[in-house]
């Protein structure tokens, strides 16, 4: 039996484009992956780094960016009437709330939002909001730089802010219009502050390490990886598989 390679243009052609789409999507993941852990650095950097002052001269996007997990600390006071919460935050299996309070910076106009904590859900009330303790007066807070308050699905169309809110989510730009307030781009989860109420009536300020998920990437670029190899293979195989059953 005489082994040969029967080449055929519509399964070469299929072929290529398998691999080459395996191929760049697996890429495609390297680099995701390569940018979570420059994340994970970022966010080890920034937690070893002495906190970084917050003032109230604008940050752009760019800035807010570049500051993204850094450990931050910024002088002035709560708007709590503009506090809005964020329902389906859940703790350690129980539901509640994330509040997000806007917070003057001292001597200007300009605004932050903080991240307060999380509160549990009254199970009788759901939209009930347990008593808790926003420290009044000029206080300085310390807590870690966010680009966004976070993001849970949102079946149909978000409803419009309002003071003391119950809402899936809040992204800056939106309160700021809402309340007419000027935002820095970034929200800060907050850790500690120099006015502390009793620890009873704090919220929660236990916040979860991002889920970087460089892992998830790599493991994702492997099976694209595999399915250009997969297709190759196949491609090659067949082609002397039906070589060697003509005569």
């Amino acid at each position: 039996m005489r082994i040969r390679f029967h080449f055929r243009w519509i399964p070469f052609v299929v072929m290529l484009l398998l691999v080459v789409l395996g191929i760049s999507l697996a890429q495609w993941q390297q680099r995701r992956g390569d940018e979570k852990v420059a994340h994970a650095a970022r966010l080890a950097a920034g937690n070893q780094a002495a906190p970084l002052a917050l003032t109230a001269a604008p940050l752009s996007l760019a800035d807010a960016q570049a500051i993204e997990y850094r450990r931050v600390t910024v002088t002035g006071h709560f708007v709590p009437a503009w506090t809005v919460y964020l329902d389906n935050r859940p703790y350690k299996g129980q539901a509640g709330f994330h509040v997000l309070t806007p917070f003057q910076i001292d001597g200007s106009a300009m605004h932050v939002l903080v991240a307060q904590g999380w509160l549990p859900r009254n199970n009788a009330e759901r939209t009930r909001i347990p008593d808790y303790a926003t420290p009044a007066g000029t206080v300085t807070i310390t807590g870690i730089a966010r680009l966004t308050a976070g993001h849970v699905m949102e079946l149909g169309t978000a409803p419009p802010l309002a003071p003391q809110a119950i809402v899936q989510n809040a992204d800056i730009a939106r309160l700021a219009q809402a309340s007419g307030l000027a935002l820095q781009p970034l929200v800060i989860e907050q850790t500690a502050a120099g006015a502390m109420a009793p620890s009873g009536q704090l919220p929660v300020r236990d916040w979860p390490a991002p889920d970087l998920g460089a892992d998830k990437h790599r493991g994702y670029a492997f099976q694209w990886y595999a399915l250009a190899l997969m297709a190759f293979l196949f491609f090659v195989f067949t082609g002397f598989r039906r070589a060697n059953k003509q005569p």
